[in-house]
C-alpha cells in the first residue's frame, strides 16, 4: 500500500471533574457543537466518533464513568495538527483544566489506518494500552514520537 492509502486515527481521553450534566460543565457542553462543526469542515477531516446526539460524550471506553473518549480520523498528521493547534479548538484545549483532571498517563494516541477504515472503541483501547505499557511504537504513538505510515502498516500486520 502507498502512503496515500493511509489516514491518521487519533483518540484522546479526558477525565471530567464532575459528571457531564453537572452545571459546572455547561460551558464545555456549549462548546461541543461549534468545535465539532469546526472539525467536520476542517481540511483533511475524514470521520469522528459520535452518537445520534452529534458527539461522543456518552461513549464509555474505560471503567471509570468520568472518562470519555474522543476519536477521529484525518488525512494526515498535518491536518490534525491544524485543527488541534490552529483552529477554534485551541482555546478549549488550553482551558481544559476547568473541566478535566490531569491524567497520570498519556491522554492521546495516534495510529495509521487504511483509508476507509473506521476505527472502533476497542481499537482505541488497544492502542492506548500498547502506548501506556510499551511507550510509542509504530502501533501506537504520539505527536512527539510519530512514525510514518509504512512502519505502522508493518506493525499492524505483525499484530
Amino acid at each position: 500500500m502507498s502512503i496515500d492509502t493511509f489516514h491518521l486515527a487519533q483518540a484522546n481521553i479526558a477525565r471530567m471533574r464532575v459528571p457531564i450534566d453537572d452545571p459546572s460543565m455547561a460551558d464545555f457542553v456549549a462548546l461541543l457543537e461549534p468545535v465539532n462543526a469546526v472539525a467536520d469542515r476542517s481540511p483533511g477531516f475524514v470521520w469522528r466518533l459520535q452518537t445520534e446526539d452529534g458527539d461522543a460524550t456518552s461513549i464509555r471506553a474505560f471503567d471509570d464513568p468520568l472518562i470519555f473518549l474522543n476519536m477521529s480520523v484525518w488525512e494526515s498528521a498535518d491536518a490534525l495538527k491544524q485543527f488541534v493547534y490552529r483552529s477554534e479548538h485551541l482555546p478549549v484545549f488550553r482551558d481544559r483544566s476547568r473541566w478535566f483532571d490531569k491524567l497520570d498517563r498519556i491522554p492521546h494516541v495516534l495510529w495509521w489506518v487504511p483509508a476507509g477504515h473506521v476505527p472502533t472503541v476497542e481499537e482505541a483501547r488497544e492502542r492506548f494500552e500498547a502506548l501506556w505499557e510499551k511507550g510509542p511504537s509504530p502501533f501506537a504513538f504520539t505527536f512527539a514520537r510519530a512514525y510514518p505510515p509504512a512502519e505502522a502498516a508493518q506493525a499492524s500486520q505483525a499484530g
